[in-house]
C-alpha cells in the first residue's frame, strides 16, 4: 500500500455506560495501553489521517443491520415520518447557502455555521428513536421542531440578507456543539 492502513471504529456515545457499562472503561485502558507500548499502532482521528493522505478512494456504504429486525425500522415509522422531509429540505438548502456563499465573513460566516450545526442536530437519530420508542416523544418532538425552526429562520435571514445578532448569538450559546464547524463542507 502508498499509505498505512486505518481502522476506524466509530462508537454510539450513548450506549456509553447505559448499555455497555464497561466501554469507557475499555476504551480508557485501550488507549492508555497503546500510549505506552508507542508502536505498531497510531491513534489519529479521520481528519489527521486525511490530512496526511488526501487523495482516497470513495465508498459509499450500505444501510446497516444494526437495529431491530435489520431494516431501520425505529427509525423509520409513522411515528416520526414527518421529519424526513424537513431534514431533506434543509439538507438541500444548506448546499444551496454554502454554494451561494463561498467566503462568507462576519455575521453570515456564523449563521452558515451556525445553520450547517442545526442541521446536523436535526440529523441526530436519537429524536426519531425516541419518537418511536414512546419514551420522551414530547422532548424529542421539541428539539426537532426548535432545530427545523432555527434553521428555517437561519435560511429565510441569510438570503434576504437581515440576520439578527442577538438572536443567532442566544441560538450560538444555546447549541454551540462542533465549535469548529465550516458551513463550506456543504458547498462541494
Amino acid at each position: 500500500m502508498d499509505r498505512p492502513p486505518i481502522v476506524v471504529s466509530p462508537y454510539d456515545a450513548e450506549l456509553f455506560g447505559h448499555w455497555w457499562y464497561e466501554g469507557p472503561i475499555f476504551l480508557g485502558d485501550l488507549f492508555r495501553q497503546l500510549h505506552h507500548d508507542q508502536g505498531a499502532i497510531e491513534t489519529i482521528t479521520p481528519g489527521d489521517y486525511l490530512d496526511r493522505h488526501p487523495t482516497n478512494q470513495m465508498a459509499t456504504p450500505c444501510a446497516s443491520s444494526w437495529g431491530r429486525k435489520g431494516f431501520n425500522e425505529y427509525w423509520l415509522d409513522e411515528s416520526n415520518a414527518w421529519v424526513y422531509r424537513h431534514i431533506h429540505v434543509a439538507a438541500e438548502r444548506m448546499v444551496e447557502l454554502a454554494q451561494r456563499h463561498r467566503s462568507a465573513d462576519g455575521l453570515v460566516l456564523r449563521a452558515l455555521n451556525q445553520a450547517a450545526r442545526e442541521l446536523m442536530l436535526m440529523q441526530s437519530s436519537d429524536w426519531t428513536f425516541i419518537m418511536r420508542t414512546g419514551t420522551t416523544v414530547a422532548y424529542a418532538t421539541r428539539r426537532m421542531n426548535e432545530h427545523i425552526l432555527r434553521f428555517t429562520r437561519l435560511y429565510d435571514e441569510i438570503r434576504a440578507g437581515r440576520l439578527t445578532e442577538s438572536w443567532l448569538a442566544d441560538v450560538e450559546a444555546r447549541d454551540n456543539v462542533f465549535p469548529n464547524l465550516d458551513y463550506r463542507v456543504y458547498a462541494s
